[in-house]
């Protein structure tokens, strides 16, 4: 599960627009690091079901956090040129998880490992397809490598986009001081030689 700081949360995406549309848009943003699902057929089921689908067919832009037993604990119906107060959803997160509360009070940033200098460090997502494929090809090649959640450690997101000229690209390797940008197979290869 993706972290949202160090609260176990998972960030979703969802949009009424087609697959195509919604790749699209993640591209001009130079991508993102949570999945964003289509809820384009049968079309706006979900954000009917969620009371956020406009009768011209398109939805409010909406946030909502529900629980680990599916409850709905907070809801943020705004306009969609508004950008949600990032503290704000913190603290409604920390009223869902009070012994993450306790020990990350508000105003304080929650802790972020520090990435290994050496060896194979895979930077990715627990959803991205590629990530998967990446980890299994290392794994048939019997490669140790660390592995770092871009969603959970911010601060590895942003050496990610320097690394891939302000894009959030995963996988994204560090190997011994060489970086590999995507899962590029022939590149990797000839850097470990496997």
């Amino acid at each position: 599960m993706a972290k949202f700081g160090a609260l176990d949360a998972q960030v979703l995406g969802i949009s009424v627009d087609h697959i195509p549309c919604l790749k699209a848009w993640a591209e001009s943003l130079g991508g993102i690091s949570y999945p964003l699902l289509s809820d384009f057929w049968p079309h706006g089921e979900v954000a009917k079901q969620y009371g956020v689908l406009r009768a011209e067919g398109y939805s409010e832009r909406a946030i909502f956090l529900i629980d680990k037993q599916g409850i709905i604990r907070y809801i943020d119906v705004h306009n969609i040129d508004d950008q949600p107060d990032n503290e704000v959803l913190l603290a409604e997160l920390r009223k869902l998880e009070p012994a993450l509360a306790a020990k990350y009070p508000a105003g304080q940033a929650t802790p972020a490992a520090q990435p290994p200098k050496e060896g194979i460090v895979l930077y990715c997502t627990r959803w991205c397809g590629d990530c998967r494929r990446a980890r299994a090809w290392l794994e048939e090649r019997g490669l140790q490598y660390t592995e770092v959640d871009v969603n959970a450690n911010p601060q590895a997101a942003r050496q990610v986009r320097q690394w891939a000229n302000g894009h959030l690209v995963t996988p994204t390797f560090y190997i011994n001081g060489t970086v590999v940008v995507d899962f590029d197979v022939e590149k990797l290869t000839q850097l470990l030689g496997k």
